[in-house]
This record gives C-alpha cells, structure tokens and sequence, in this order.
C-alpha cells in the first residue's frame, strides 16, 4: 500500500454495525482515517432458549452467534470452542469460563474439536446465523460426533452504498477496505459495480482476512478482473494480523 507522507490513510470498515464502529473509533485512535460501510445488517431471531439437552460443548463461528445465545438465555455453564479470538473474547466478557479458541477457521475449529472432545460425551451446539461460512457439521460428523445447529440470526446484505463511501471512491481519498467474510466482499463489489465505481478500486488496497475472503474480493462480472489496486490476505485469519497490513498512519507503508 503507498501513501502521500503525512496524510492520514482512509480505511474502510465493512463489518456489520456492532462491529464496525468499535474497530473504526479503534484506528482513529491509531491515527488512521476510518470510516465504515457495514454490508450485513443483523436482524435477531426471536424464539426459545436453545435445546441443551444432551449438549457438552458450543461451538460458536462468530461474536453475533456468541451475542444471540447471550439474548435467548443466561446459562454459561458449557465449555466453548470459539474460531478465533475475538469471538472467544466475546464468549468470556458475555460470562463463559471455559472457552478456548481455535485462533483460524472452521477448519481449525473442527481441529480443536476433535482433539478436545469425545463424540460420544454427547451432543455439539453449532450456535450460528442462518448463512454458513464453511461446513463445520459436516467435518465433525465425518468423525463421529453429533452437531445440533441452533440458528439466533439473520445477517441482511446492504442494498446500497452510502453517500460518504461513494464520494470517497469518486474522490480517490480511500486508501483500503478491510474485509472479514467472502459474504461482505461480494456484497462490496457488487454494490460498488452496480454503482458504476468499480474503476475507482484501482487505487484502494483490499484487506482480506483469509484467502477465502480474497478470493471474493478479487474477481467481479464474467471477466474475472480484479478491481483493486491490491489484494493482500492477513497471514493469520485474526483481527490483529489483518490490522497488520495497514501502512503506517503518517501514510508511509508498514
């Protein structure tokens, strides 16, 4: 990523909004420009607590399937096996204390799994939203265990760009995008082609959490162009290493 010495880098934060804001106030305070663009809306799903009956762990793939178990009810008496950090953090501060964290992807999380917990101590709670990123059922199943899937939300594309990010896009004042899912950098695309800003990524980086989520934001249309100046991927699928690849806020490249 370049940048004109002693601007302040504007970075984009398309995570939904519970998300979004935390991480933005967090790089301003770094010294960064960051706006956000949320491409997901989560919408709560109402029902009863979840079945535990027969359950001896959880399995959360992401902090709002940690906040929509915390909306339904209050027991926290089951250990957790989160996918990363962040949504092992989230487990902890909603009142777990048994949570460990795969620190990666569902693959990971179906590693930690198989070396923690015995298929026939009981039944696995996939706590998750009504779309799935990969199939952690189907993994663990392969090895004998039982997996229930409780579904508390529902994650609502974005139908357009706001004002702010289009006359960032229009203007070339932004420097990078930061993407978490291959979900929100499709929806991202999408919405900037449908926009007819597609030609402005030429000059912004895109920040991708995982390969996945490169894969998403590389390619648009029938032609498979990559619209972007830049596509780099987080050696680490974590908040932290994907942080990593800002530049420096003076604009210099870190």
């Amino acid at each position: 990523m370049t940048g004109s010495i002693g601007k302040r880098p504007h970075i984009l934060v398309t995570r939904p909004a519970e998300d979004a804001e935390p991480l933005a106030a967090h790089l301003r305070a770094q010294g960064f420009d960051a706006s956000t663009e949320p491409m997901l809306e989560i919408v709560w799903l109402d029902g009863p607590e979840p079945d535990l009956h027969d359950v001896q762990a959880l399995l959360f793939t992401s902090m709002n399937g940690v906040r929509g178990y915390a909306r339904r009810t209050g027991r926290r008496g089951l250990p957790v096996y989160a996918v990363g950090d962040a949504t092992a953090y989230a487990a902890r501060t909603s009142g777990f204390t048994q949570v460990e964290s795969a620190s990666g992807d569902v693959y990971a999380l179906a590693d930690l799994v198989r070396a923690r917990v015995a298929p026939k101590a009981g039944v696995l709670l996939h706590v998750a939203g009504t779309k799935l990123a990969g199939d952690l059922a189907g993994m663990l199943t392969e090895d004998g265990f039982s997996v229930r899937r409780a579904t508390l939300y529902d994650a609502v594309p974005s139908t357009r760009l706001s004002e702010n990010t289009g006359r960032a896009l229009r203007t070339g004042t932004l420097d990078a995008v930061l993407f978490f899912s291959p979900r929100t950098a499709r929806s991202f695309v999408r919405l900037v082609n449908e926009a007819g800003l597609i030609d402005c990524c030429r000059t912004v980086d895109a920040l991708c959490l995982s390969p996945a989520v490169a894969e998403a934001a590389r390619t648009y249309g029938d032609q498979g162009v990559t619209p972007w100046q830049d596509v780099r991927v987080a050696p680490r699928p974590e908040q932290d290493a994907l942080l990593g690849l800002l530049p420096e806020p003076s604009g210099e490249a870190g």
